[in-house]
């Protein structure tokens, strides 16, 4: 099979050297020059990961040509890049593709979930189905070959069960799912939350208030997720609990240190004036908050971080007034 990723960032290298390791003939697609070139010629992406050579056999094109005898296309943008990739590749593709997301989001205007996105926008005759490989796991971990789970998740099984094949190694372990709407929902939302987290850690709060916040947070993330018509016991697994762990609590995650310089600096216009990073919970925290007040579902985690980010709320407050809510039953 060949696979394309679209995508020469942290991830998208990351994922590919592993095909490369499970070879499979691999290429990766991207429009910075610099990051093309520094893969080809010195086997590394200095830019993501500063001290590590790829694999020799990774190689990486601007051609997009590149994807006009492809299998598979991985998809590895932004959220809000994903759709104009599709628009560009469709007419590029000549049968149909098993596309793989592996981005966490909602699109920036219609707030839709990614596997909607790409089944919008790549038409029917190029589309065998979309699997979502999305879980707990971090780049620079992946890159250097370090023990990380994740699941395949699709509503085409016999399609999961060739990309949990295609990625699964002795260092890489893929389990497959089935409930889409509620595992894509659950890599997005734990962004928002791990933002949040990163607030409370920037304040000076410690494990009490780490271990509190992702408890409430997943409960948040399961009544939400419900609402939207996933399944409670997927919030259980990789796509939930196990992907919100890892991006509340490491120092590789971006939304985890965006919410630490706003809670170092008390505020979230430190963040506006000087972020450059792609950081996806910060808008998934504004489509949930919305979305949330529209169906009339009780988030108060979101609420407050909503507050932070957009209304300039001070974060000490909401910490504050996170704790002053009216007590309640905890399974309520």
């Amino acid at each position: 099979m060949k696979v394309v990723v679209a995508g020469s960032g942290s991830w998208g290298c990351a994922l590919a050297q592993v095909l490369c390791d499970n070879h499979v003939d691999v290429m990766v697609y991207g429009n910075n020059p610099a990051e093309i070139n520094d893969i080809n010629e010195n086997h590394r992406n200095s830019k993501f990961f500063e001290d590590v050579e790829l694999h020799h056999d990774l190689k990486a094109t601007m051609d997009l040509n590149v994807f006009h005898d492809a299998d598979v296309v991985l998809f590895v943008v932004p959220t809000i890049a994903i759709e104009s990739v599709c628009k560009q590749i469709d007419p590029i593709l000549t049968k149909k593709i098993i596309a793989v997301n592996a981005s966490k989001g909602f699109h920036p205007q219609t707030n839709d979930r990614m596997s909607n996105v790409i089944r919008a926008n790549i038409s029917k005759e190029h589309l065998s189905s979309v699997v979502s490989l999305i879980g707990p796991s971090h780049a620079e971990e992946v890159v250097i070959r370090m023990l990380t789970t994740i699941c395949a998740v699709s509503l085409n099984e016999e399609d999961a069960k060739t990309i949990q094949k295609l990625f699964s190694n002795d260092y890489l372990r893929v389990y497959r799912g089935d409930d889409e709407i509620g595992s894509e929902t659950g890599v997005a939302l734990k962004n928002a939350i791990a933002v949040a987290s990163g607030v409370l850690y920037g304040l000076g709060y410690g494990d009490n208030t780490r271990a509190a916040l992702i408890t409430r947070g997943l409960a948040e993330m399961i009544r939400y997720g419900v609402a939207m018509g996933g399944r409670k016991e997927t919030f259980m697994g990789m796509t939930g609990i196990g992907d919100l762990i890892v991006t509340c609590t490491s120092k590789h995650s971006r939304n985890f240190q965006a919410g630490y310089d706003i809670g170092k600096h008390n505020s979230a216009k430190y963040f506006w004036d000087n972020n450059t990073k792609t950081v996806e919970g910060v808008r998934t925290a504004k489509v949930v908050h919305d979305v949330a007040h529209e169906k009339g579902i009780d988030m108060p985690i979101i609420e407050e971080i909503y507050k932070v980010l957009y209304e300039d709320k001070d974060p000490k407050e909401s910490a504050k007034d996170l704790m002053l809510r009216d007590l309640k039953h905890e399974m309520i």
